[in-house]
């Protein structure tokens, strides 16, 4: 069955064989892994991902897809479908009630909400192994941007202090049905060790990094006012006159920190 795509899903269905071998190559399940894919559609991604890992769990808002998945899949593996707004789901909570460690997400995210999804996912890292995500091509970039590129921002400092960004490879208009207007890519996340991870309170992280990136053309003496003096960001070891743009995401930390008055 060929669905509809429905603009208010943001659906563009991946249809290029190529492509989807290369993300089932990347992802490379294997039967002891406990796979989850978000926004499965019409199967593309999910059969052959199925057949790879034996069994695999789905996240599917559209309703009317679902019937169509659930028995094409029934010869593949055991597909259990979760019919849910991703952005509701728990996966903490979904993979101790499998009573697995860690899970593997793949998807080929709504580009309209992918930052959400993103961010949510981060909140649930300590029980993802590692994710692959589709998306828009703009995003991916600004994901993996270093200090100094004009793209990058707060998507690149929040992310990148919680996981390693490895983009893979770009994906054009005429693989998906129908065609995006943009450019998509493939990019793998692997969530942080705890001995990586940063000690400063998220909660002020991402207060500081808002601030600072709220408006990219002001310095932080000017951005951070309302949380932080000049003499404050001193202190973070940070230069007050600097733009937010030219901080690695270990600056923000320092400044988070000053905030919360542990520097």
């Amino acid at each position: 069955m060929n669905a509809h795509p429905k603009k208010s899903f943001g659906q563009h269905f991946l249809h290029d064989r190529r492509y989807i071998e290369r993300i089932v190559s990347a992802v490379a399940p294997k039967a002891s892994d406990f796979v989850v894919e978000i926004g499965p559609g019409e199967g593309a991604l999910t059969l052959p991902l199925l057949k790879a890992a034996g069994k695999l769990t789905a996240i599917e808002l559209d309703t009317d897809l679902i019937p169509d998945l659930q028995a094409r899949a029934s010869a593949a593996g055991e597909l259990h479908i979760i019919h849910a707004d991703v952005l509701k789901v728990n996966f903490t909570a979904l993979a101790h009630s499998h009573g697995v460690e860690r899970l593997r997400i793949a998807g080929n995210l709504p580009y309209y909400i992918s930052s959400p999804i993103l961010f949510h996912c981060a909140e649930h890292f300590p029980a993802i192994q590692d994710m692959h995500f589709m998306l828009q091509k703009e995003v991916v970039e600004r994901m993996a941007a270093v200090p100094g590129s004009k793209v990058y921002g707060r998507l690149s400092v929040m992310l990148q202090l919680v996981c390693r960004v490895e983009p893979l490879f770009t994906v054009p208009p005429e693989a998906f049905r129908p065609p995006p207007k943009v450019e998509s890519a493939v990019v793998r996340l692997l969530p942080l060790p705890p001995d990586e991870l940063h000690d400063a309170n998220p909660d002020d992280v991402y207060a500081v990094v808002k601030a600072a990136f709220a408006q990219r053309r002001k310095t932080l003496g000017n951005a951070l006012k309302q949380l932080l003096d000049s003499d404050a960001i001193r202190r973070a070891d940070v230069d007050p006159g600097a733009r937010a743009e030219t901080l690695a995401p270990a600056d923000f930390v320092r400044l988070a920190k000053v905030h919360a008055g542990r520097l």
